[in-house]
Parts: C-alpha cells; sequence; structure tokens
C-alpha cells in the first residue's frame, strides 16, 4: 500500500497566505518536499517534528521523483510543497507522470500566485471596467524558448494586463518588445520582488523607459514580478467608469435596479 502525494502551492512567500487546505495536509504529513530556493522554509514549521523534511534545491527531476515515491511507500501523507501554485511554471506534469506510472496517488492544492500578490502588496487591479478584462501570465524567453505566437511582443499589442515572471535578469528585453508592440516609454511599469515575504518585500514604480534603472538602483536581480497594465495607477485617477455590477441602475437576480438612483457625495458617478 502507497500513500498519497500532495502537490501543495504554498502561495507567494508569507507561510500565512497557504491555503488552509494546504496547511492541515502540512499538519499531517510524514514526509515534505519543499523548493528551497523559492519557498520560505517557514512554510514547513507547519510540518510535525517527526516529519521527514527535505529542500530540492540541489535535486534533479529524477531524484525528486524517486524521492516522492519512496516517501510515498513509506508515509500516507506526502506533500511536494511548491511556490505559488504547482500548475504554474510548477513542472507538475513532469513530476506527475511518474507517480502514474508507479501507480502512486496524487493530487493538487492551488495556492495564491505571486502576481495576484504583487498586484495585492501595489495596492493595484489586474482588471478595469472598460480599461482590461483580460490578464496574460507569461515569461520572455530565455533558456526556455516560447512556443510560437506566444513571443511577449505578440502577446503585448494586445494592450492589456501582463504579469511577467522568471524575467527580472531580461529586463532589457521586456522593455524592447513592448516598445515594439506600441507602448509608450511613459507607460506604468511595477516590479515587486518577494512579494509578502515578510522583511523581504521591495515594491519598484517607474515607467517602461526607467524600469531597469530604478531596478538596479535597489539592486533587484531575482525573484521579482513585472506587471504593464492600462490599470496601474488608477487608484488616483479623477474619474473610473463604475462596475456594472454594483450600479444601482443595473438588475439581477439578487437586487432590483433603483429606477432613479441617489448617488451620495462621496461616491463617483
Amino acid at each position: 500500500m502507497s500513500g498519497k502525494i500532495w502537490f501543495v502551492g504554498a502561495g507567494p512567500g508569507d507561510p500565512d497566505l497557504i491555503t488552509v487546505k494546504g496547511r492541515k495536509l502540512l499538519e499531517q504529513s510524514g514526509a515534505v518536499l519543499f523548493a528551497g530556493s523559492l519557498v520560505d522554509q517557514a512554510a514547513t514549521l507547519y510540518a510535525p517534528t517527526d516529519c521527514d523534511i527535505r529542500d530540492s534545491k540541489e535535486m534533479t527531476l529524477e531524484e525528486m521523483t524517486d524521492w516522492l515515491i519512496a516517501a510515498a511507500r513509506q508515509h500516507q501523507t506526502v506533500v511536494r510543497l511548491q511556490t505559488g501554485d504547482p500548475g504554474l511554471y510548477g513542472a507538475l506534469v513532469e513530476m506527475t507522470q511518474p507517480l502514474t506510472a508507479a501507480a502512486i496517488e496524487w493530487a493538487v492544492v492551488p495556492g495564491v500566485s505571486s502576481a495576484m500578490a504583487s498586484m495585492a502588496a501595489a495596492g493595484e487591479t489586474l482588471t478595469l471596467p472598460e480599461v482590461t478584462q483580460t490578464v496574460i501570465l507569461t515569461r520572455v524567453a530565455g533558456r526556455t524558448p516560447m512556443p510560437p505566437g506566444e513571443e511577449l511582443e505578440a502577446l503585448a499589442a494586445h494592450k492589456t494586463t501582463l504579469c511577467i515572471y522568471l524575467s527580472i535578469t531580461l529586463l532589457h528585453k521586456v522593455q524592447e518588445a513592448l516598445l515594439a508592440a506600441g507602448w509608450p516609454e511613459d507607460a506604468p511599469i511595477l516590479v515587486v520582488q518577494k512579494a509578502s515575504w515578510p522583511g523581504e518585500e521591495k515594491i519598484v514604480r517607474g515607467t517602461l523607459k526607467d524600469i531597469k534603472r530604478k531596478c538596479q538602483d535597489e539592486k533587484i536581480a531575482s525573484q521579482a514580478m513585472i506587471v504593464a497594465s492600462p490599470t496601474l495607477g488608477a487608484a488616483d485617477w479623477p474619474d473610473l467608469i463604475r462596475s456594472k455590477l454594483y450600479d444601482p441602475a443595473f438588475a439581477h437576480r439578487f437586487r432590483k435596479a433603483t429606477a432613479n438612483p441617489v448617488i451620495s457625495p462621496e461616491c463617483p458617478s
């Protein structure tokens, strides 16, 4: 009989941002394999004191899957603790294929991605009515090439919110791609390093023209989210288009429309 392996998203860094289900699984785990190069080790504090805990940062894919299979044959609950969400840049399928072949049961617990944590840290929104309703999660081609049609310049041409992962060392390529796609030099850019990490988070705001220099000044060269979006800075806009969901004149199955809604002075019409 083998135990079950759970791929748990640890979230962006703050141990409190792991899901309740993820924490419960850690608390009952017999073995934990965590991504030490990315996941704050404090997240493993939820595991029992007698738990077999291993850092995977120096392991190959084969070493990780072998370790997980061996752990599942000794423990009922095994956790592979990954940064953010396991399904986003997490080599999930590469690890689960050998488990399935070995008849090891596995499941995934989603986690908060650094894109959401970065926008939350900066007090920004990913979408706004009639500004953009689309979010693209992507990266710049490095050692891993981009599939045809997914080059950053092509994606940036949509002028929607771009959350660019794993690309802070290639920030010059981000600048080149967005400029080539028609973004102006003064387009706002947000960079957040280690979003939500207690005492380590850095937030840098700039423009497409100066964001690289500002990141260099802050010595940001790893573990950073780059966001380009027409929504950035919206909190300071004098006028916003209101969401129809909360508009007094908009009816839905939970609320009737108000024929002549009275708008308070504090609430923009």
